[in-house]
Formats: structure tokens, sequence, C-alpha cells
């Protein structure tokens, strides 16, 4: 299937407690959204309404504020934070058996009453139905849901997983009545009953309507009286145009680093700001372990050398990205600076040639480098073409680059035909284990053949069933060392998240930070 959470990257527009107390903020939310709607414009579609089914950026942002989970991350941290939960808790040392209690009171948006059954229902639903394109991937360790009563919630893994509250908190986690959604099947009529701070209103092909729900019980304190999302279908110039033009009142996800870079050198003449924010969005190269040239770890080792991450900020990200060292970006637990250390800072074509030399690679190395143009980024293949640049400058390399539709790029990566192909990631929630297990765990989601019995039998594991997080860092080091040592993949870079507003629209900074959550309710408009 498709990589978790392939997301396009877009580096242009846009220690965990054991239990999780009342007291942590989650309190009642305000739920009188007595401001002016807001509207909204982004360059993703959202293409799904069914929490079973959507694992896009359009459709979790539809997720995060239509719906409601157990657990919530609060603005600006990664810690989950009860939301329809009064208090959860692991109730063994060993991570498996995950007990919250509701919050009294609990709606839907609808009028129907949410209780334990709807959580069970949910959680069993989605793993039933199994979409390929569905949030069910992160939850291979749940064995068992169980209501003790209609206020309790167990869950039992078959294995140790100390982030499970961290799956919980993120759109994966979407509860939905059991009332209104079939047990076996996807919604498809484009419509949404959830119990978060918003309805959806109405959904077509290009907008979204969405009101203050008034039932919403929750942590957040509602400051519009609605939002509509436009979609523009991948056409960045309409965005911008859109944007400019004041027919929406702030864009997020597609404006290309140029147009950042031009707004910015604006300063403020046309009437928007850019707004930055923290983000954990990565882009690797990856390397098939099987390649008859990228399988070489010298071909490997060269590359590494003389990737000059710094001029691809410059060059082609202008300052909106900043380079990657690492498969675990900075700002979450565990991050170091593995690649650097390796292979240093700036690049080195002397030590490029002597990892050839090593590896009794004569001649210059001809390789592809594979990307989509769009999927990861509008300056994708721009980028790509830059690294081939990198290569072919240093004389040991003859590289050239492909760019294919991503629908038939998924294809060719899976049947095993690319030797160097690019990835991106958004993370699912904020926490080393998503930046980790998904490429180097069983079931690699990379298909690039890379299998380490140390990362997969003891370090992922091991991690997993550590509940305090802060208490992983040295598993997390060894993990990303042996990935720097082995090259299965070659880190470049990690992005910022952008926002573009006009004046008068407030609270962007609460809704780009690393938890990926694009919070509705702290946007206003003067």
């Amino acid at each position: 299937m498709n990589m978790r959470k392939q997301w396009p990257v877009l580096p242009i527009v846009a220690g965990l407690a054991s239990a999780l107390l009342t007291g942590c903020g989650s309190g009642n939310g305000d739920a009188g959204g007595t401001g002016h709607a807001v509207v909204m414009g982004m360059s993703d579609d959202v293409l799904a309404t069914d929490p079973a089914s959507g694992y896009d950026p359009g459709s979790w942002l539809l997720f995060d504020n239509v719906f409601q989970s157990l657990l919530s991350f609060p603005k600006g941290g990664i810690e989950p934070q009860p939301e329809l939960a009064k208090h959860c808790a692991f109730t063994d040392t060993r991570a498996t058996v995950y007990r919250c209690e509701l919050k009294d009171g609990l709606k839907f948006s609808n009028g129907d009453p949410l209780t334990s059954e709807d959580v069970k229902f949910s959680f069993d639903r989605m793993l039933k139905i199994n979409d390929p394109a569905g949030p069910a991937v992160m939850f291979p360790l749940l064995g068992k849901v169980e209501t003790p009563d209609a206020k309790t919630v167990v869950f039992t893994m078959k294995a140790p997983d100390a982030t499970f509250p961290s799956k919980v908190a993120s759109g994966a986690g979407s509860i939905v009545d059991h009332r209104q959604y079939d047990a076996n099947g996807l919604r498809k009529d484009g419509k949404a009953i959830g119990s978060g701070p918003y309805k959806l209103d109405s959904f077509s092909k290009d907008k979204a309507v969405f009101s203050v729900n008034p039932d919403y019980k929750g942590t957040a304190q509602i400051k519009n009286s609605g939002v509509t999302m436009k979609f523009f279908h991948g056409d960045r110039s309409a965005l911008k145009k859109a944007l400019l033009g004041g027919d929406i009142d702030l864009a997020y996800r597609g404006l290309t680093a140029s147009d950042i870079a031009g707004i910015e050198a604006q300063d403020g003449t046309k009437g928007v700001d850019v707004v930055e924010g923290s983000s954990a969005e990565v882009q690797h190269l990856v390397f098939n372990m099987k390649d008859p040239v990228a399988g070489k770890l010298g071909v490997r080792k060269a590359m590494a050398y003389l990737l000059d991450r710094d001029a691809l900020m410059k060059n082609v990200y202008q300052g909106t990205a900043t380079p990657l060292y690492s498969i675990i970006p900075a700002g979450i637990t565990g991050h170091n600076t593995a690649f650097f250390d390796t292979y240093g800072a700036r690049p080195s074509r002397a030590k490029a040639a002597e990892a050839l030399h090593s590896a009794g690679i004569a001649g210059k190395v001809k390789l592809t480098l594979w990307s989509t143009p769009s999927r990861y980024g509008p300056a994708t293949d721009q980028e790509l073409k830059a690294v081939a640049g990198q290569l072919n400058a240093s004389g040991l390399f003859d590289a050239n680059v492909k760019s294919v539709p991503f629908a038939q790029y998924e294809k060719d990566i899976a049947a095993g035909k690319y030797g160097v192909y690019v990835k991106g990631w958004v993370p699912d929630y904020p926490d080393p284990d998503n930046f980790t297990a998904p490429f180097f765990g069983k079931g690699n989601v990379l298909d690039n053949h890379y299998s380490n019995a140390t990362i997969t039998g003891s370090l992922i594991p091991g991690t997993a069933a550590q509940s305090d997080r802060a208490a992983t860092d040295a598993d997390f080091g060894r993990l990303q060392d042996i990935v720097a040592t082995e090259l299965p993949v070659l880190p470049v870079w990690q992005a910022k998240q952008y926002a573009v507003a006009r004046d008068g629209v407030y609270g962007l900074e609460y809704c780009l930070d690393a938890s990926t959550v694009f919070r509705f309710w702290e946007l206003s408009k003067s």
C-alpha cells in the first residue's frame, strides 16, 4: 500500500505521561463562535469525509475539526491531553492495557448521545474496513476494545505500545456515531457526523462549509462563527490570485517557495502577511537496496558525501526549509545529527571518491533519480535536478532525473523499478516512533528492501514499550546511527510550515505546529 500518510510534503505553506488527567487543560471549550466567519483556500483536495478512509492532509484537516478523539494535542504541544475523555491511563507497567473514562453529557452534533459504545464501534469499524487509504495501518498492535460501562473504554494491545495515546489523539482516533455509520462499509454521501468544534454543513468538489457545533464539549475555545474551505485542486496560481484579490482570507498548503519569498519581500504592501510555524515534515532520498547500482553501499556513501543541503535550501527552497541530518527531525524526542556526524556538513569530493574506490567502483556512476512532480511539493523536480547537478559536478557521477505521475510512481516503486527515489513524510503523531517504525520496522512502507535485525528485533519494540518517551533517547540515537551507517535513506530537509493571510486575520500561529493539527477554532477575523 502507499506510504503511510503520504501527504504532499510542502516546505512552503503550511516523554509521554502514563496517565492523562482532567487537570491537563481539558475543561469545556466555548462553542459560542461569535466572531466573523473565515474563508481559507488550499491546493489540496479533501479525499474523504469518513475517518475510516481518509489519510491525506485535506481529509485529516476536516477530521480534526469535525470529529473528536479521546485525546487531543494542545496548541504548541506534542503531549496528548484529555478531549472526550475525563482521564486515560495505562493500567499496567508494560503499556498493554489502556483505560479511558469519558466525560459526562457528551453529544454528537445531531444530538445523539456519545458513549463508550461509539468509541468501540469507531475503532472496531476502522480495523474491520481496513481501507487501503485509511488509518487502520496505524493500529497493528490493537487487540481488542471493551466497554465495561457506558463511560469506560478499555483497549488491550497484542504487544506493548506506549505510543498508543498519541495515535488516539490523531485524526485516526476520530469517534463516529454508531447510529449514522455502517459497521461494514464507508460513508460515501459527503456528510460527516461528529462531536468536534464544527459541523460540516455542506461538501462539494470546490468547497466545504463548516459552522460551529453548539453541542461541542471539549478543550477548544472557538473564536469565529464558521469556516469555509475552498479547494484549488493543485492550481497554485489561482490560489495566489484568490488571496491577493481578497476572495479568500488565508492560503494554507500550496503556495510555492517563490510565492512565499515574494510576498515576504513586499513587506505587507499587498495587505497580506506570511505566518511561519514549526513543522515535522521531512523529505528523504530512498535507496532500493536490491538495485544493482544504488544497492552498493559505496555509491550511497558517495552521494551522502556530495549532497549539499545548504545549497538546496538557498537555491530551490529559498529558506522555506532547513537541512535535515537524521531521520528524526529537530523538535521530536530523540533527534540527533547522525548524518552530520558521519558525513559532515559540507560536500567532500575526496571522501566521495574514496568511498567509491574502497568499494571497487571505477568510472562515473550512472544513476537516475526518480521524482514525481507535485505529490511532495511543487519544487520536487527542481530539487532533484539540483541534486543531480551536485553529483555530476564532482565528476564521479553521470546522474539524470526522470519524473512520472504519482500513480505510476507508486506502482514502479512497488515493482522495484527505481534505484533512487524521493519520499516525503508528514507524521501521524509527533513521536520518534512515527519516523522510524514505518520506514525500518517490519512491513517496510518505503518498499526499498531494507531490513536490520537490531532495529526490528530490539530497538523498535523496546522503544514502543517505554511509556517515558524521554527514556528512549539512547535507543533512538542508536537506531539513527545504524541508519546513517547503512544508508537505506538519505535525509534531505525538514520543512518550515507556512500560511499566508490577509490583514485582520489572526490565530494562524496556533495552527502551525509539529502536531500537524490545523485548528479552525483559533482563527479570527476583524
